[in-house]
């Protein structure tokens, strides 16, 4: 199933923003139900490689990682992915960073100042919920930078990314689709419940007017950023169901894709064990 859902899901030149069927499920034929004791599975097999790519850092020279980058609208569903995708691996093996708005100090700097500072050590996977590329959305959509500013990034964020690459960094780029509709569903949901108030926020309403914007804005991310060394992964996400699904088994295909296990003991066994059981 891992290497269906990731093709199926690999951004491919030519592929429009605009034309994506948001509540489609690219790779998984099932409905929700059928993706419960599947998505259970799934989440074992993505917990048992996260404790090896951790464990493979204690051993020899190792400095492999992933970093699993999120971008989406808001209500898009990046938190619960965050909470029901890698919330089933150990804590310990994870750095979770969440971007917002640069801060003053931030700000003084390159905008990938900060990026670099997140960045997973060793045998972990690192989760950016935003990231980078914030710098080349909001901030084009917003004007925020002059053209010529966020239009050189691109070019940046490209060798950024190469250079995290040829050090150790396997990256799973996702970009979550969710429909305006949608988004308007989830957004209701959270001024229905007064548990949730705190997660609304009345800017994304402004966010909302400016939605055809956003679609050429990432569609210039995905055309110009997709590379062959760090791909883009477009995921429908109406259904939470399945990205939630379709993620984890994007994890599992990097993850794989490391040819990961165990280290070797570095002590002689038998002898510690006659030492444990003498002691």
């Amino acid at each position: 199933m891992t290497s269906t859902i990731a093709e199926a899901l690999r951004f491919r030149p030519g592929a429009t923003v605009a034309g994506l069927d948001t509540s489609a499920t690219p790779g998984f034929d099932g409905a929700k139900a059928d993706a419960a004791p599947v998505q259970a599975a799934r989440s074992e097999r993505l917990a048992e490689l996260q404790e090896m790519l951790y464990a493979s850092s204690k051993g020899a020279d190792d400095h492999r990682s992933v970093l699993l980058v999120l971008q989406g609208m808001d209500a898009a569903g990046k938190g619960g992915i965050v909470k029901h995708v890698v919330g089933a691996v150990n804590p310990m093996g994870v750095r979770y960073t969440a971007f917002g708005k640069p801060t003053p100090e931030e700000l003084e700097h390159d905008f990938l100042w900060r990026i670099r500072r997140a960045l997973p050590p060793p045998g972990h996977i690192g989760v950016f919920d935003r990231s980078h590329y914030e710098d080349v959305l909001i901030v084009r959509v917003r004007n925020l930078v002059p053209p010529e500013v966020w239009g050189a990034r691109y070019d940046e964020i490209n060798a950024f990314e190469r250079e995290l690459v040829d050090s150790g960094t396997t990256l799973v780029k996702v970009a979550m689709f969710i429909s305006l509709e949608e988004q308007k569903e989830q957004l209701l949901e959270r001024l229905d419940d007064p548990t949730k108030y705190w997660k609304y926020n009345p800017g994304d309403v402004d966010e909302r007017l400016l939605w055809p914007q956003y679609q050429e804005a990432y569609q210039a991310v995905l055309d110009r950023t997709s590379t062959d060394y760090a791909p883009w992964h477009v995921v429908p996400a109406d259904r939470r169901w399945y990205s939630r699904l379709a993620i984890t088994e994007l994890l599992i295909d990097a993850l794989e894709g490391l040819d990961l296990s165990y280290p070797a003991a570095d002590f002689d066994v038998a002898t510690e064990r006659r030492r444990l059981l003498d002691s």
